[in-house]
C-alpha cells in the first residue's frame, strides 16, 4: 500500500483516518467499524463492500 496514497484516504463514513491492515490487505475505520478490502493493490472505499467490525476487532486496534 502507498504511504501516500495511504495518507489521503479517509473513511467515506466518517471521513476518520484509516488503518492499513497488511495481513489481510483492507483498510479499517476504527470510527465506522469497518474493514475496507483491498483488491489487486486498489483499496475499495464504498460502504457495501466493507466487512463489519466485531466488538474483539475493534479492541485490538
Amino acid at each position: 500500500m502507498d504511504k501516500k496514497l495511504l495518507d489521503i484516504l479517509v473513511c467515506p463514513v466518517t471521513k476518520g483516518p484509516l488503518i492499513y491492515d497488511k495481513k489481510h490487505q483492507e483498510l479499517i475505520s476504527r470510527s465506522a467499524r469497518l474493514a475496507y478490502p483491498i483488491r489487486d493493490g486498489i483499496p475499495v472505499m464504498l460502504e457495501d463492500e466493507a466487512r463489519p467490525l466485531t466488538q474483539e476487532e475493534v479492541e485490538a486496534l
